[in-house]
């Protein structure tokens, strides 16, 4: 969140405002004492180089971050184009945010697409390339498709007819989308009336879902999600940058060398001898591995220190810290084997000593209470190692960090601050709550109290995994067991065939 809010006022309260300042008063010229909603600056014209002017606005995308929305006309040549910039810093990782389109209702949810971020739908197979930044709607975004594609069509479909019928196809299918109809608006242009399209989201006819993909190495790109963060039908992953990506988006210059691979150094403590002997308690050994910044792509350094947890396992706690950009990460990973089973862990919060319990939850548990419909999927915060205080403290810090004092999203102003509320609540355990952890891969721990007896307010439960969630996982694929005789029968499998061959051309 901006440290200077007024700076950045939400879009709602901008609107607000400009709606009481009288017509001539919405707009002025940048001075240096004097605010408005909107303000002007001549700039230069690069279709006929007259005077034109642009328009800037800035403001905050509720539940998002601050941006600078620009407009320029030149009311010479009639030219006109928008475009939107982050007003943030790039992100220590890219952003891939996922829309299932499954009914008209969704055609609506608000997109902010930066300059970095490239746009696909792969159900009709096609990729928007970075472009410039754009505020507008998941209809926006296929409407431009249509008028980005169309006006060449007719030469197309004389040079090149194969592409011809393959960008047809699109334009079909974004057309039935929209409820355009191609004949109609040859019409319109023919008359020179230009009519209003009617909004996609109200039409009767049926729609075919699909989905939209927003992949921005840069992470200034957004979809709105209808709710919360548990919309079934919207999902946010981040990843590492590419050495390539970061150069792209200059963190590094391309004829900057890259790290140099070296092998993993263990710090010597107090007791290890000259000799290089190993410590009595394995544990207390620090792996330096060198590697690259994911935030800056500069060599830096990641610490890896084992630990064992009393009644539960070893993990690995990993810390990194960048001494070029200052960006600083710290994860914990099971050092154990893959259990055969998942886990879920159900605690029932009575008081404030419940809060004071050990919780180790790795990046691939996911955290609900439902008593305030509050859901985390799985990879949200990483994989953490604190108290149940700590990361309730966290999941409050980071929220709150995504809403503004005046949001407009969808209408519902306060849904956002109300729920921050009732998390609130929780934290300070006004009333009883339930905490449930659900890792598939059994990795996510809890203390218990009373160990080693049971604890009456924890209930853990082993379940088998899902197919969906062993795909997911990377375990269909995965044998460590028997795998020659499996080599030695994809080995034999040419031969086969072409003794089955030999045979049929003897015959």
């Amino acid at each position: 969140m901006s440290s200077n809010p007024e700076l950045f006022p939400a879009i709602g309260s901008v609107v607000d405002q400009t709606q009481k300042l009288p017509v001539e008063a919405q707009t002025v010229e940048v001075t240096l004492d004097e605010e408005r909603p909107v303000q002007e600056i001549e700039s230069l014209c690069m279709r006929c180089e007259q005077q034109g002017v642009t328009r800037l606005l800035l403001t905050s995308i509720p539940y998002f971050r601050e941006i600078i929305v620009m407009s320029f006309r030149c009311e010479h040549c009639g030219f006109s184009n928008n475009e939107v910039q982050s007003a943030g810093s790039i992100r220590p990782e890219g952003t891939v945010y996922t829309v299932r389109v499954l009914g008209r209702e969704d055609l609506d949810r608000q997109v902010v697409k930066s300059n970095t971020c490239s746009v696909e739908i792969p159900e009709i197979e096609l990729t928007i390339p970075p472009g410039r930044g754009q505020l507008t709607t998941i209809e926006g975004l296929i409407r431009d498709i249509i008028a980005d594609l169309s006006p060449d069509q007719a030469l197309r479909r004389i040079e090149n007819p194969t592409a011809y019928e393959k960008i047809e196809g699109i334009l079909a299918r974004c057309r039935d989308i929209v409820g355009d109809d191609e004949e109609e608006n040859a019409d319109e242009s023919g008359t020179g009336e230009v009519k209003a399209p009617k909004r996609a989201s109200e039409l009767d006819t049926p729609l075919q879902p699909f989905t939209v993909r927003l992949d921005d190495p840069a992470g200034n790109s957004f979809i709105e999600f209808v709710g919360s963060m548990a919309d079934p039908r919207w999902n946010l992953r981040t990843y590492h940058r590419t050495r390539e990506q970061n150069i792209a988006l200059g963190l590094i210059a391309p004829d900057e060398p890259e790290a140099p691979p070296a092998e993993p150094v263990a710090e010597k403590k107090e007791g290890e001898d000259q000799a290089g002997e190993p410590l009595v308690n394995e544990n207390e050994e620090i792996f330096t591995f060198p590697g690259t910044c994911s935030s800056c792509g500069h060599p830096c350094n990641t610490l890896i220190k084992k630990v064992n947890i009393p009644y539960f396992k070893d993990v690995l706690i990993m810390s990194t810290n960048c001494d070029k950009c200052g960006y600083r990460d710290n994860e914990v990973k099971s050092g154990a084997a893959i259990s055969p089973k998942g886990k879920r862990i159900t605690l029932k919060v009575e008081d404030r000593e419940d809060l004071s319990r050990d919780i180790l939850k790795s990046e691939s548990c996911g955290l609900s209470i439902p008593e305030i419909e509050l859901v985390l999927q799985a990879g949200t915060l990483g994989g953490r190692f604190t108290t149940l205080e700590g990361i309730l403290d966290q999941i409050y810090e980071e929220l709150s960090e995504k809403v503004f004092a005046s949001g407009d999203s969808r209408g519902d102003k306060d849904a956002f601050e109300q729920f921050l509320k009732k998390l609130k609540a929780v934290k300070n355990v006004e009333h009883p709550f339930t905490v449930i952890l659900d890792d598939p891969l059994a990795n996510s721990y809890l203390q218990n109290l009373y160990a080693p007896d049971p604890d009456p307010n924890m209930t853990i439960e082993m379940y088998e995994r899902t197919w969906e969630q062993n795909e997911e996982l990377g375990l269909n694929d995965m044998k460590v067991e028997g795998y020659e005789q499996d080599a030695q029968q994809d080995a034999s499998k040419p031969e086969e065939s072409a003794e089955k061959e030999g045979e049929a051309k003897s015959s």
